[in-house]
């Protein structure tokens, strides 16, 4: 495989799931545009985010913000249970003025884990509200849309206090190659200047054969394709937020327009300058 995939589309603002899969089912890396809230209800499941992988206990809950790139490997012998909230970026911005929405999601990026422990214990508000916001979309009521809406708000409004309190602990107890996460944290911080093999190598000191391998052991795909998508999903969100189509090409690391206009439309299928229609 050389690239990663793209998963799930979003044309709403947030939209839950209840998801059980009882076949087996091998998950390729893949990313969203859009931030994905996962609670984990039962299974065998090891989840990997980045580079980190967590084995989830029940009621965990995982945060995948939006460009992520991850995987669940599940056991096929165990029903894999789990509620998934896909959320817009642009949604939560939208209230940024009152309140930070996403805020607990950069919080679990600044703690550099993906997962709060909730456990079972009774009467958890957070639950309770999942529960109910996953009713709505059962069963067809007065007000439908409205009382969604104020599940969903009351919902990340509980998150993100939970984080900043501390009530919820964000996990720590994630099996990860601590070079790669190094490596993974350096691309993902100069993005915008000239990364290769050879220059990552000698920086990290580490043998061609041992960086390569065991990257792509720990994220699934080769560094040149981690790279050129992390650099896309950048350049797409400059061009989504104004900027030009060439400087977002040079502002994200490319150094020719051509190589970047083809990547993009493969990696997105369609040219940069439809994001402009």
């Amino acid at each position: 495989m050389d690239r990663y995939e793209k998963t799930g589309y979003l044309h709403q603002e947030f939209k839950m799931f209840h998801l059980t899969d009882r076949d087996r089912q091998d998950y390729a890396f893949h990313y969203h545009d859009f931030h994905k809230l996962l609670i984990f209800i039962r299974g065998n499941v090891t989840y990997h985010v980045e580079g980190k992988s967590y084995v989830l206990q029940p009621y965990d809950l995982v945060f995948v913000r939006a460009g992520e790139v991850h995987c669940p490997v599940v056991d096929a012998s165990m029903d894999y249970e789990r509620m998934i909230i896909y959320i817009s970026p642009e949604y939560a911005a939208a209230h940024s003025h009152e309140v930070d929405l996403s805020h607990c999601f950069r919080l679990a990026a600044r703690e550099k884990s993906n997962v709060l422990r909730m456990g079972t214990v009774p009467g958890n508000r957070i639950l309770s509200v999942m529960q109910e916001l996953h009713r709505t979309y059962l069963q067809e009521s007065y007000a439908d849309e409205l009382y969604r809406n104020t599940l969903f708000l009351e919902l990340m409004i509980l998150l993100n206090r939970s984080a900043l309190q501390g009530s919820l602990p964000f996990l720590e107890d994630s099996h990860a190659n601590g070079k790669i996460l190094s490596v993974l944290s350096y691309i993902n911080e100069h993005l915008t200047e000239e990364l290769s093999i050879q220059s990552l190598c000698a920086h990290f000191f580490l043998s061609r054969s041992y960086l390569m391998h065991s990257f792509k052991d720990e994220t699934g795909y080769t560094i040149g394709s981690y790279i050129t998508t992390k650099r896309l999903l950048y350049a797409r969100e400059l061009i989504l937020t104004g900027a030009p189509i060439t400087e977002s090409c040079f502002s994200c690391g490319f150094r020719n327009y051509s190589t970047f206009s083809r990547a993009y439309k493969k990696q997105f299928g369609a040219p940069p300058r439809l994001l402009r229609s």
